[in-house]
C-alpha cells in the first residue's frame, strides 16, 4: 500500500485513497468548516478597521498612486495574520512531536521558545507515552480522513488526575494540539472524526484498524499557559460530524445539481424598432 497523498480542490482538502487513487476523501478539518461561523464576519471586519487606523498615512500614501492595490493591502489584513499564526502553530507541533518523542530539539527560534517551556512542563507533569504522532486516519464507511496530531496514553488517579510516575491506570487517548487563542468546541467533533475513523495508515503506507480509545483530550498551550482538558468524544458528538459530512456533500456537490438550465425567460438584447430607426 502507498504512502496518502493530499491535493487542494474548491479551497477544501482531499485525501487520496493509497490504493484507489479514484477515491478523493474530504479532510477532517475542511468537513468542520462547514459550521458556520457569524463571528467572523465581526473578526475580518474589525482586523481591517485596526489595521487602516494604524497605518493610515501609509495607507493614504499607498492609495494615491494605486487605489487597488490599497484596497487589497486593507482586506487581506486578516489572511495574513491567519498565515502568520498558522505558520507559528505548524512550527510548533513539529516541536511539540520532537519533544514527545524524546528528541533534543536545543535551541529554538525565540518566538518558540515559550512554547517549548510549557510543552516541557506538560511533559514533566503529565508524563504521556506517545504511541502515535501525525498519522491519517481514514474512514471507508463515511468517506473521510485527517492526519492527527497524537496518541497518547496517560495514567490517571481514580479522580482523573495525571500520575506523571505513571502509578495510576493507564488510558488510550486520542490528543490534539491547540495554539490558538483558546479551545473551541468544534475540537470534539474533530477529534470525535479521527477517533471513529475505521483505520489508520502510517507515512509508510502501511495501515492497521482504529485502536478502543478510553478519551480525548486537547492540550491548549500558548506562550503564556499550557491546560490539559478532556474533550467528548462519544456517540453523540460523532452524529454532529456525519451530519456536517452530509452538508459537506451538499455544498460541493448535490448543490450544483438543484437547479436546471431556464426553460422560458425574458428575451435579452431586445432592441425595438424605434431604437433601429434611431440608428
Amino acid at each position: 500500500m502507498g504512502r496518502v497523498r493530499t491535493i487542494q480542490r474548491g479551497g477544501s482538502r482531499f485525501y487520496i485513497h493509497p490504493e484507489r487513487p479514484e477515491i478523493k476523501a474530504p479532510g477532517v478539518t475542511s468537513v468542520v468548516s462547514m459550521l458556520p461561523k457569524p463571528f467572523l464576519n465581526f473578526w475580518y471586519a474589525r482586523m481591517t478597521a485596526e489595521l487602516a487606523v494604524d497605518s493610515l498615512p501609509f495607507v493614504a500614501q499607498m492609495a494615491e498612486r494605486d487605489r487597488q492595490g490599497a484596497i487589497d493591502y486593507l482586506k487581506g489584513a486578516a489572511r495574513r495574520y491567519t498565515k502568520i499564526r498558522a505558520d507559528v502553530g505548524s512550527d510548533a507541533h513539529d516541536l511539540f512531536e520532537r519533544m514527545a518523542r524524546g528528541e533534543y530539539v536545543g535551541r529554538v527560534h525565540p518566538d518558540l521558545e515559550p512554547y517549548r517551556v510549557n510543552f516541557a512542563a506538560f511533559l514533566a507533569a503529565v508524563n504521556p507515552e506517545l504511541v502515535r504522532a501525525e498519522d491519517v486516519a481514514w474512514s471507508d464507511a463515511h468517506n473521510y480522513a485527517g492526519s492527527f496530531d497524537a496518541v497518547l496514553r496517560v495514567w490517571l488517579d481514580d479522580d482523573g488526575k495525571p500520575t506523571p510516575d505513571r502509578s495510576g491506570t493507564p488510558h488510550l487517548l486520542m490528543a490534539d494540539w491547540k495554539t490558538s487563542k483558546d479551545t473551541y468546541p468544534d475540537v470534539a467533533l474533530q477529534m470525535s472524526a479521527y477517533a471513529n475513523a475505521d483505520r489508520i495508515i502510517a507515512p509508510d503506507g502501511m495501515s492497521e484498524p482504529m485502536p478502543e480509545f478510553d478519551g480525548a483530550a486537547v492540550l491548549h498551550i500558548t506562550p503564556e499557559l499550557w491546560a490539559f482538558k478532556p474533550v467528548r468524544i462519544d456517540a453523540e458528538v460523532f452524529s454532529f460530524f456525519l451530519a456536517l459530512r452530509r452538508v459537506f456533500n451538499w455544498d460541493r456537490e448535490v448543490s450544483k445539481t438543484v437547479i436546471g438550465r431556464a426553460i422560458a425567460k425574458s428575451a435579452t438584447g431586445l432592441v425595438t424598432g424605434t431604437q433601429r430607426r434611431a440608428k
